[in-house]
């Protein structure tokens, strides 16, 4: 069984490498774009899927490849995770976001410190955000339920069209959001939106494993011949 500092440390490198390529893949979008957002978020989008899908492969096994507080909050409410593992968990995750950016930071030559002025403001983002921990999470809960070998992939999928089909471009996750906030590029978000963000990731999450809990303890439907 692995030890609880083995998988500390595997949700503290995979969050670190996880906000590094989000951080760092806007950064370069940015740079190449030449002020092509759509062309941006697409570069961001790709990247960022890319990364999810390796990461959760090779450590999945090790720590469950959380690297997010609130599906740490689900596995904790569902009974699969104990409290003193969930703290070290989310630590380990914020830790690892906040040094991610700051290695993104250094990696573009930029002031490692910064503070985000980019506004993600209002009932619509927070909304969004809501629905995309949401979808988060019932795709982790169901996929991994029904096809556990395809988890990886789904998840990857699910951030990479949340990217487009929400309004706030999918964050998903408290770790995410603060490390976002400490970086004034084009992946970030003002550390005075970010408050409202994570509550509202925080609530999709639950709301999702209570949907899902429900959807999951009966047993499925007889074949109909």
């Amino acid at each position: 069984m692995t030890t609880l500092a083995r998988r500390l440390a595997a949700e503290f490198a995979g969050s670190l490498v996880l906000a590094g390529v989000v951080i760092g893949s806007g950064v370069m979008a940015e740079r190449l774009s030449g002020g092509n957002v759509a062309v941006a978020l697409i570069a961001n989008t790709g990247a960022t899927a890319a990364v999810l899908y390796v990461l959760i492969t090779a450590l999945a096994p090790v720590s469950g490849a959380h690297f997010n507080p609130a599906v740490t909050l689900v596995m904790a409410v569902r009974r699969e995770l104990g409290a003193s593992a969930m703290l070290g968990y989310a630590v380990a995750q914020v830790a690892g976001c906040v040094a991610g950016a700051l290695l993104a930071h250094a990696m573009f030559d930029l002031p490692l410190l910064q503070v985000s002025t980019h506004v993600r403001a209002g009932s619509a983002q927070m909304l969004s955000e809501a629905v995309a921990a949401f979808a988060l999470v019932a795709c982790i809960m169901l996929v991994s339920r029904f096809k556990p070998e395809a988890v990886a992939a789904a998840v990857a999928l699910t951030i990479a069209a949340g990217y487009w089909w929400t309004a706030s471009t999918s964050f998903a996750n408290p770790a995410i959001t603060i490390a976002r906030a400490l970086s004034d590029t084009f992946a970030g978000i003002r550390p005075q939106d970010a408050p409202g963000f994570i509550a509202a990731q925080l609530a999709g999450a639950l709301l999702a494993a209570l949907a899902c809990g429900w959807l999951i303890s009966h047993p499925p439907a007889p074949a109909r011949r």
